[in-house]
């Protein structure tokens, strides 16, 4: 059965410093990355990698629109990038999952206080459904039994899996991590790729920046090599040297 996407790029590029409405290509700042085709579909994972600098997490703040798409066409979920406006992006938010290294957790409220936080801030109303779902995240990423621990009584692996179970608590159909494992151990890390695993068999696409080929070697899937402004989708096993 065919599945439907939901990320389109079509001939992109990317740019440090973009201005929304910036047709002027000198107040675009630097090109990093151009001529970008890419559809990612439901329940697909897509691993981006390439040399710091090459392009990988530009791209991924251009999905959230953190960084404005100003060349080419893109959708996200039904999203429009080159048509964004501000209450638009909160909107987007609100539809997709983000992670990011350096985990972001609220240092002065618990893990369940995280969780409650970020779903009261993005709408939800009914006490008994929001508890429901965070027990329903914590068990999906492994802490059922942390509940009430602060983010400083966490593993740095802890930590990162409390910031995976915040990207799912709105049941996203895409979630966008950029280098998720590039703060922790080996076997931290290979306990976030064992979550991904499962959130990607529940039909959630993750879109995955990393350095870390171990997290490939791990979960094979479709990767796309940034390299000299340019991507191309290549073979794993090259990755891997298979």
């Amino acid at each position: 059965m065919e599945k439907n996407p939901v990320i389109e790029l079509r001939n992109v590029a990317v740019f440090h410093s973009a201005k929304p409405g910036s047709s002027n290509p000198k107040k675009r700042g630097e090109m990093v990355v151009s001529g970008v085709n890419l559809t990612v579909c439901e329940g697909e994972m897509v691993y981006f990698i390439g040399k710091v600098g090459s392009g990988k997490s530009s791209l991924i703040k251009t999905l959230y629109a953190e960084v404005p798409l100003v060349e080419g066409e893109g959708r996200i979920v039904g999203f429009d990038l080159r048509r964004m406006k501000r209450r638009d992006i909160s909107r987007l938010r609100r539809s997709i999952g983000i992670v990011f290294q350096d985990y972001q957790l609220l240092s002065d409220r618990d893990v369940f206080g995280n969780l409650h936080y970020v779903m009261k801030a993005t709408g939800w109303k009914n006490e008994t459904d929001m508890r429901k779902r965070i027990e329903e995240v914590l068990s999906v990423v492994g802490l059922e039994n942390k509940a009430f621990k602060m983010p400083f009584e966490l593993s740095g692996g802890q930590q990162q899996r409390l910031a995976v179970a915040r990207a799912l608590v709105n049941n996203p159909r895409v979630i966008l991590a950029d280098e998720p494992t590039g703060n922790l151990d080996p076997w931290a890390a290979e306990d976030i790729m064992e979550v991904f695993r499962r959130i990607v068999a529940g039909g959630c696409s993750i879109v995955m920046s990393t350095h870390n080929i171990a997290n490939i070697e791990q979960f094979p899937a479709r990767t796309i090599r940034f390299n000299k402004g340019k991507v191309e989708e290549i073979d794993i096993s090259s990755v891997l040297g298979a």
